[in-house]
């Protein structure tokens, strides 16, 4: 589904975030890419929702080199692609709900579609009973559940996660990956940014390791130390 060939990424005046990155994410995989802050992993997802593109090599998405992508196809390729971050970024004027139809309205669904799809993906992420609630109303926990349920609500082929328990305590930390889980065993392929080592041990699935803007291990499954 993504495949990395030769990527590297030098911004101007640094040294190279990323440096001769290859290799391939299948569909339905969980895949942890983690490190240190400024190994290279934020930069890395980037490349995958084009908000970065890369110095040299070749991204590919569904076989599409999204790297010589138009700006005017652009939003076809992002309607695939869910992404949560460590900041929320909810609107805080408009309810739990309305931040949901928000990315519906977007992406030019009818108001009966939004209607429809609303109260489903609220309940999938357990706030179907906080729907009229706003923002401030809410734990950090459950605003990043709002987060995820926004970024799912247009049933993109991926989900990137890049650091989304970075704000909260253990216990939401905890929801928010079994709520990953729960997403990729529904068939989402699922790419989860984070340094917390006992996040990924708990996961038990494929870690990809980054230090320096290189990847210096990649394994189906096991324990890493940072």
């Amino acid at each position: 589904m993504i495949k990395f060939e030769n990527i590297s990424k030098v911004y101007p005046g640094s040294s190279p975030a990323l440096e001769n990155i290859n290799f391939n994410v299948n569909p339905g995989e969980f895949v942890s890419v983690v490190g240190h802050s400024g190994a290279g992993k934020s930069t890395l997802l980037k490349l995958i929702y084009t908000e970065e593109k890369p110095t040299t090599g070749t991204v590919l998405f569904d076989e599409t080199n999204i790297v010589d992508l138009r700006p005017k196809e652009l939003p076809i390729l992002r309607r695939n692609i869910g992404t949560v971050f460590q900041d929320y970024k909810l609107l805080p004027k408009k309810t739990l709900a309305e931040n949901v139809s928000f990315a519906l309205e977007v992406a030019g669904k009818s108001d009966g579609e939004i209607r429809e799809t609303v109260p489903k993906i609220l309940d999938i992420v357990g706030l179907a009973d906080k729907m009229e609630n706003y923002p401030r109303e809410v734990s950090g926990g459950e605003q990043q559940r709002v987060a995820l349920a926004r970024a799912l609500v247009n049933k993109p082929k991926v989900l990137i996660a890049d650091e989304p328990t970075g704000n909260l305590d253990p216990v939401s930390t905890w929801e928010i990956i079994q709520l990953l889980l729960k997403i990729n065993e529904f068939g989402t392929t699922v790419l989860l940014a984070t340094h917390d080592n006992g996040i990924v041990d708990r996961i038990a699935r494929r870690v990809v390791v980054m230090e320096n803007g290189r990847i210096v291990s990649d394994k189906q499954k096991g324990k890493y130390q940072l």
